[in-house]
C-alpha cells in the first residue's frame, strides 16, 4: 500500500509540476480529441487529466456544459493507474464498471478505450479516450492510433510549459 501512495504523490506532483490544470481550453487538444473521436468512429472523445479528487476534461467534444468530474465518478480515475490501454468494451457487464454513475446513470456509457497520457518523467497524467453510449469492440490498430495520439498530446503539454517557462519576463518600467 505504501508503494500505492509513493507511486500516486510522484504521479500527482508531475501532473501540477506542468500547471496545466488551470489552463484555459485549447484548441489543438480540441482537436487531437475530435481526431481520437473519428478514428474510433465514437460520438464522444476526451483528453482528461487526474487529479488526487477531480477528474479536469481538457477537451472533451461530444460533451458539454462539464470541465470536470469528481474523479470516483469518471472511468479515467482508474485507468490512469494502469499502463497499458483500459477497455471496456460493454461498461454495463463489466464488473470494473457496472456500478460507475456514468454507466448505470443517465450518461448511459458502454464503451470506453482510453490510453494513458504519459508524461516524458514515466508519470501517467491523465488519459485520452474515446466513448460510445453503445457496446462494442476495438482493434489494436486503433489502439495504436490512440497511443500515438496521446503522445503528441503529451508532447504539446509539455512544449507549452516550457514556452511558459522561456517566455520573456516583461516588465512596464
Amino acid at each position: 500500500m505504501n508503494d500505492f501512495n509513493e507511486q500516486e504523490r510522484a504521479r500527482l506532483a508531475s501532473l501540477f509540476r506542468l500547471n496545466v490544470v488551470d489552463q484555459p481550453p485549447n484548441a489543438l487538444l480540441n482537436e487531437l480529441a475530435e481526431v481520437a473521436a473519428l478514428a474510433l468512429d465514437c460520438p464522444i472523445a476526451i483528453i482528461s487529466l487526474v487529479g488526487k479528487d477531480q477528474i479536469w476534461l481538457k477537451a472533451s467534444p461530444g460533451i458539454t456544459g462539464i470541465d470536470r468530474l469528481a474523479r470516483d465518478e469518471g472511468l479515467c480515475g482508474s485507468a490512469v493507474m494502469q499502463d497499458d490501454p483500459w477497455v471496456v468494451e460493454n461498461a454495463a457487464i463489466d464488473v470494473r464498471t457496472l456500478t460507475n454513475p456514468l454507466v448505470a446513470g443517465d450518461f448511459g456509457l458502454r464503451f470506453y478505450a482510453g490510453v494513458p497520457l504519459k508524461g516524458s518523467d514515466g508519470h501517467n497524467l491523465g488519459m485520452l479516450a474515446a466513448i460510445d453510449a453503445a457496446p462494442r469492440t476495438v482493434s489494436e490498430r486503433e489502439l495504436l492510433i490512440l497511443t500515438k495520439l496521446a503522445e503528441v498530446v503529451v508532447q504539446l503539454i509539455e512544449r507549452r510549459l516550457e514556452e511558459r517557462l522561456l517566455a520573456p519576463i516583461t516588465s512596464d518600467a
